[in-house]
């Protein structure tokens, strides 16, 4: 079981860096008019609403998760935000 918990933790880590190529992309064209502000603002409050839970899980699996996937999609949030074009 050891073997699996490493790779459960390690896939915990991981899989918030898939964020990155998001805010790559939305720095180099300089604009994020792709990405549903309504997506964008559900996925993050519900990884806040989640944070809690993961900060003081015992789990270390879940913890870790929570915390990188919260700092990088936080990432995503403000690159969304600050190349947003205004309309109108």
């Amino acid at each position: 079981m050891h073997i699996l918990r490493n790779i459960s933790l390690a896939a915990a880590v991981l899989l918030p860096f898939f964020n990155i190529p998001m805010i790559v992309r939305i720095v180099r064209r300089r604009s994020s008019a792709d990405i549903s502000t309504v997506w964008l603002m559900g996925v993050w409050i519900c990884c806040l609403l989640m944070a809690p839970s993961g900060f003081t899980s015992k789990d270390l699996v879940w913890r870790c998760y929570n915390i990188v996937n919260l700092v990088l999609f936080t990432g995503v949030v403000i690159a969304v935000w600050k190349y947003r074009k205004s309309h109108g």
